[in-house]
């Protein structure tokens, strides 16, 4: 979530100096001055778009790369997620299986496997 908040903060210091040129040409248009002294204005108010200009483009650009690093840490964290899941299930489904089987297994062919023998009386049966 400290991501998003950071994030928001490029796109908002962006916004604000987009609002700034916006605010400062308009300003220019409709001041009470003579149409040299506008121009004159205009003008460095032009030259000073290719640096705001610049420093927006910086600005994404640390905000994309962030994105970025956030996303791969992402990616990674839910690689290992889901190996650890498949593992787990894997594991489960082995000792379910062994579980089945030894449940159709009659005992006297259990005995057999393990080499002992039935001790159950003759009487009893």
């Amino acid at each position: 979530m400290s991501e998003n908040r950071s994030g928001s903060g490029g796109l908002f210091l962006g916004g604000v100096l987009l609002g700034a040129a916006v605010g400062a040409v308009a300003g220019l248009l409709f001041a009470p001055k003579t149409g040299r002294e506008t121009r004159q204005l205009l003008r460095k108010s032009a030259d000073a778009l290719p640096e705001l200009a610049e420093d927006l483009s910086t600005s994404m650009q640390l905000q994309a790369d962030r994105l970025s690093e956030s996303a791969s840490r992402n990616w990674d964290d839910t690689l290992v997620r889901l190996r650890e899941a498949i593992s787990a299930g894997i594991d489960a489904g082995q000792r379910q299986r062994e579980l089945a089987q030894s449940e159709l297994v009659p005992p006297s062919a259990r005995d057999a496997e393990t080499g002992e023998t039935s001790t159950r009386d003759s009487s009893t049966v």
